[in-house]
């Protein structure tokens, strides 16, 4: 977690005076359906060569991401909903949306901080999970606009989420970019600055296929991560606060593996399959570093994945259960993947973990980037 000054911020989300675009690729915008709360939806399309992505103000969400296979052919690679109403049903895992106050698990959904305990959600087991229930942030309604970043057309997308919402103290602020910079890049910008100390770890929760999404499983993909550590968890998938190595266990994708592989050595552990916190080799590297790499052999396209951010949460959709996706098509289990950039789970229990704690007059910023080709 990197902070920077108010000043700082300010810099970064000053807007040119004219909105307009000179790109051969604006941004463009059209309905997406209506909220259980009468609020209209909105989808934003980017794109850049033969790269789409669309997003939607509901929740921050990346709704798809199509991209061409080896032969040139265009597909979807992530799971998701054609409207509004699909993320708002009860077959939506987090598809695709920015998750938080805090991604991942907080044990029992408590934390004491500067001498006050406070209690979140308990909507995970006994813990709490991605920002809670009904305010969280893959449930509210953004604020969005077009925008350029680093001189590309952008989608910004603001949430104000006010002191005591879902239990967290603080009024937060949060900045979410979607930007398209180079062919076959999506570049996802988080910023977030607090009137009082919060604990912030901010995600994006695609499941992807880079079959199209759709396809029956992701178990033929390989998978690499750069990452020789893990936080092993109880039986909750609470971290213990002990790291360990990957090297000789299930867990061990140093080198590309095919995800099918070992899997089955863990479907009968409380992960009920791949639900695990990798450590990034960083060796004190400060910026972006490769997190990822994913292929499918059937199609050619390739996703790797650099971060800011000390760690990757593999999660290889164990809870899938045929829910009804885009144009009908049916998400089974394990036909999609997650690699979330994050923070470790917990860490605002667990002192020895990077921390996540954001403070009055600090600056959160977070940067992942998606960079997509086929071979």
């Amino acid at each position: 977690m990197t902070r920077w000054t108010l000043a700082a911020l300010a810099a970064t989300f000053a807007l040119p005076a004219c909105a307009l675009f000179s790109t051969p690729n604006p941004v463009k915008t059209k309905p997406f359906g209506v909220r259980k709360d009468g609020a209209p939806a909105t989808l934003w399309t980017l794109r850049n060569g033969n790269v789409e992505a669309t997003v939607t103000d509901h929740g921050a969400t990346l709704v798809s991401l199509i991209c061409p296979d080896r032969l040139g052919q265009g597909a979807d690679v992530l799971l998701g909903f054609d409207d509004v109403s699909g993320y708002e049903s009860t077959g939506n895992q987090y598809f695709g949306c920015t998750t938080g106050r805090v991604c991942n698990r907080i044990k029992k959904g408590r934390f004491t901080l500067d001498g006050y305990d406070y209690q979140l959600a308990v909507n995970n087991g006994e813990n709490h999970l991605h920002g809670g229930g009904p305010r969280s942030l893959d449930k509210v309604r953004w604020h969005g606009e077009a925008t350029t970043s680093d001189g590309a057309p952008a989608v910004l997308f603001i949430y104000r989420s006010a002191d005591g919402e879902e239990g967290y103290p603080g009024n937060l602020e949060i900045k979410v970019v979607y930007s398209m910079p180079r062919v076959g890049e999506l570049k996802i910008d988080y910023t977030a600055v607090t009137d009082r100390t919060t604990p912030v770890n901010l995600t994006n929760h695609a499941y992807i296929n880079l079959a199209g999404e759709g396809a029956p499983t992701i178990l033929d993909h390989e998978l690499q991560l750069f990452a020789s550590r893990h936080t092993p968890t109880d039986d909750t998938l609470i971290p213990t606060g002990a790291i360990a190595d990957v090297a000789r266990t299930p867990l061990d994708f140093r080198d590309p593996t095919r995800i099918g592989l070992r899997l089955e050595q863990l479907t009968s552990t409380p992960a009920l399959g791949y639900d695990h916190n990798y450590v990034l080799d960083r060796d004190g590297k400060p910026g972006l570093v490769d997190a990822a790499v994913l292929y499918c052999p059937t199609s050619g396209r390739e996703l790797r994945i650099a971060t800011t951010e000390p760690a990757i949460q593999f999660y290889s959709g164990n809870f899938l259960n045929g829910q009804q996706g885009k144009a009908s098509k049916s998400y089974p289990l394990r036909s999609g993947l997650c690699l979330e950039t994050q923070h470790y789970p917990d860490s605002v229990n667990q002192p020895r973990f990077p921390s996540v704690l954001l403070r009055r007059g600090e600056v959160f910023r977070s940067t992942t980037v998606l960079r997509l080709s086929a071979r």
